[in-house]
């Protein structure tokens, strides 16, 4: 079985390259944002999946590893994919669609419910591609009341 790259696979493109990023992170209800950079290195896998490769700052100190996968199922219509991270157990497995405008690739995802300390929440990944080239990377918490909660965004540039 050999598969072609689809329109989709060939959206994954556009994440290639070097970036160096600077993020926001929301840290509590009555604390601070934490500011971080990173470095991460995107690499194509067989023109089907995406592999990104991230190292940055931790909030309070210490380096973080990333790995990100994406690709797109061609069968259930959607972008599939994993984050997993230096810092924590959890795999998140990420299922999403593109956006009518065909720049914002919204990645929806169930991970721990870091509030309370146990259970899970649902979460979403939005990567947005921007005139300029460059990316976003923003991230988002269901809350209990039905809204969604930002808690973090990242700017990607090339290096």
């Amino acid at each position: 079985m050999f598969a072609e790259p689809q329109n989709e696979h060939r959206w994954l493109e556009a994440l290639l390259g070097t970036w160096t990023s600077e993020a926001e992170c929301a840290m509590g209800p009555d604390q601070q944002p934490s500011k971080t950079r990173g470095r991460e290195t995107v690499r194509s896998l067989g023109g089907l999946w995406i592999v990104a490769e991230g190292k940055g700052e931790m909030p309070g100190g210490g380096e973080a590893i990333m790995l990100l996968t994406l690709g797109y199922d061609p069968a259930r219509q959607r972008f599939i994919g994993s984050w997993i991270g230096s810092m924590m157990t959890h795999m998140w497995v990420y299922e999403g669609t593109l956006d009518a405008s065909g720049k914002v690739l919204t990645l929806d995802t169930t991970g721990p419910d870091f509030e309370k300390g146990s259970g899970t929440r649902r979460y979403q990944d939005i990567i947005t591609l921007n005139e300029d080239g460059s990316r976003t990377l923003a991230s988002r918490i269901l809350g209990e009341n039905g809204e969604w909660q930002h808690i973090m965004r990242a700017d990607y540039r090339r290096a």
